[in-house]
């Protein structure tokens, strides 16, 4: 995998990877129609897209079948979130206080995300007491 902490993604980009570490393996076609039909754009946008992320290493084709190349990621999924994540939090000077209480508001930080998050403050090793 290359190191993905080098790389920058564009927002559709990230769109066209996360479909690409969904499916595993596929072709520009098969990402393409994966997209939602409402926002589907052209074959030659995604095929440019591709060519991007062939630029940046994030991608590679693996073989052809007829005259189409299949693809696969050559960055993971939680490098790039993880990059993703410290660069936002860094805006905030690195604490992600601001971000917490703004998911509380919203509604969007759930009893369950809570107690992921403290499984992983505690490395796994059960409840604190």
């Amino acid at each position: 995998m290359a190191p993905a902490e080098r790389i920058i993604l564009s927002k559709f980009e990230l769109e066209v990877m996360d479909l690409l570490w969904n499916l595993g393996e596929a072709s520009i076609r098969e990402v393409q129609e994966a997209i939602n039909e409402r926002k589907r754009p052209a074959y030659t946008t995604v095929q440019t897209i591709f060519a991007r992320l062939e630029e940046k290493r994030a991608v590679r084709r693996t073989r052809k079948i007829g005259n189409a190349f299949l693809f696969e990621p050559l960055i993971t999924r939680t490098s790039v979130y993880r990059r993703i994540i410290d660069e936002f939090l860094d805006l905030f000077g690195g604490s992600a206080e601001p971000v917490l209480s703004r998911l509380a508001e919203t509604g969007k930080l759930t009893l369950e995300d809570l107690k992921a998050a403290e499984e992983k403050l505690d490395g796994g090793k059960g409840k604190r007491r």
